[in-house]
């Protein structure tokens, strides 16, 4: 199929010393290359650094982070914010500090975020990048879960640290706390793709190497790997970022049997924070509807719900790449029926053919050929929901780059 609403033009803000014929021309600069969504709050900090080592995607030659208070119910302050490259655990170098606004301290109000001013630092893709953050006072800070990796603490009354090398953090977490996207500037790139989904996106499973064996802080999420395939396999002039905007547990539709802890985390909900206030965005790969179907959506339920997203997105120029549902044992025959009936909607048509750009077929990739609604298992986690390693490589390579 051939997408002729492909191209968005983000409004881009370059300052003077960063500026390139490319950008004066009015091309997009400004790209995001690494994403995690806030989904709930932390546990409270006080007086602490918090160091969190995001995995940038592509580089370039200055970065900006946003940092957020999505789910907060009390003013955050940052008093003190650095950027540096990681050199492994929590030791860091070229450190630079941050500014917002052309201040040091920054404070966000509850169910607001913010951009940094951008710093010049050289970045290349796989490049680890250190963000490191002071408050003074006592705060709770909104996280996302699941990191897998550790980011690091100082303990309690520590002050600022956020220039210290690693043995000023004792405390290990895998959690993201505040910091949500980092940009690079590099007006050689193309575009960004932002994988758009629950737990799979999310990476779950990824640090399952088999039996007994776990790989943490080795990004080896399937967006991971479709990130390195795109560095080694596409074209200079056709290099695009990946951000992962997933969540897990969460749903593409509003669902009865949603828990609390989801609640405004449906797709519609979180379009604009999560995927479309992201710099740079092209193309969106929409993995949604296992949770659905167990937390009682009906296919009617989860089919409106992507019409609103994909128009939405059509509507901002970006091309939407979607996944039929994938396999789960769970299912009730109903559940059966209406994943049934979403798949069809996805894979012949329907509405779905004036608003997708292409079918990533990941339910070709994990059934399990003798159970279809099993995953194959030599990429089952063990709870026949769940990718593993192996499994995250499988569904990486399935993807086609040049319908990117």
């Amino acid at each position: 199929m051939t997408n002729r609403w492909r191209t968005l033009t983000p409004t881009v803000l370059v300052v003077a010393a960063l500026l390139t014929p490319a950008a004066e021309a009015g091309r997009p600069a400004w790209f995001t290359s690494w994403a995690q969504s806030q989904q709930n709050l932390g546990p409270a900090v006080r007086d602490q650094s918090m160091r969190m080592i995001t995995h940038l995607s592509q580089g370039g030659s200055a970065v900006r982070i946003r940092v957020q208070n999505t789910f907060g119910t009390q003013p955050l302050t940052l008093d003190h914010t650095t950027v540096a490259l990681s050199r492994g655990d929590a030791a860091v170098s070229d450190v630079r500090d941050l500014t917002f606004g052309g201040r040091r301290a920054v404070t966000l109000r509850p169910g607001t975020s913010t951009w940094s001013d951008e710093v010049p630092l050289t970045t290349g893709a796989g490049t680890d990048l250190a963000v490191s953050m002071h408050v003074a006072g006592e705060a709770v800070p909104g996280r996302h879960d699941s990191a897998f990796r550790d980011n690091y603490l100082t303990a309690p009354g520590a002050g600022d640290q956020t220039a210290a090398q690693g043995e000023a953090y004792p405390q290990k977490i895998q959690s993201t706390y505040v910091v949500t996207a980092v940009d690079v500037f590099n007006p050689r790139l193309k575009g960004a793709v932002v994988p758009f989904g629950s737990s799979v996106v999310d990476g779950v499973g990824s640090t399952n190497c088999g039996p007994g064996c776990t790989e943490l802080g080795t990004n080896k999420r399937w967006t991971d790997v479709l990130a390195r395939r795109i560095a080694a396999g596409l074209p200079a002039g056709a290099q695009l970022t990946v951000a992962n905007a997933g969540i897990s547990g969460t749903t593409s539709a509003v669902c009865p049997g949603n828990s609390p802890g989801i609640q405004g985390l449906d797709a519609v909900s979180r379009l604009e924070r999560d995927v479309l206030a992201l710099h740079g965005v092209t193309d969106v790969i929409y993995y949604y509807g296992t949770n659905d179907l167990v937390n009682g959506c009906s296919f009617a339920d989860i089919i409106a719900s992507y019409r609103t997203v994909f128009a939405r997105l059509r509507a901002a120029g970006v091309a939407v790449h979607v996944t039929p549902i994938t396999p789960r044992p769970g299912y009730s025959d109903q559940n059966n029926i209406d994943r049934h009936a979403v798949n069809s909607f996805v894979r012949k048509g329907s509405d779905c053919s004036g608003t997708c750009a292409s079918l990533t077929d990941f339910d070709q990739v994990l059934a399990d050929p003798t159970k279809p609604n099993s995953i194959f298992p030599p990429y089952d986690t063990g709870d026949g929901v769940h990718a593993n390693i192996a499994g995250q490589q499988a569904i990486a390579d399935y993807i086609d780059l040049k319908a990117l």
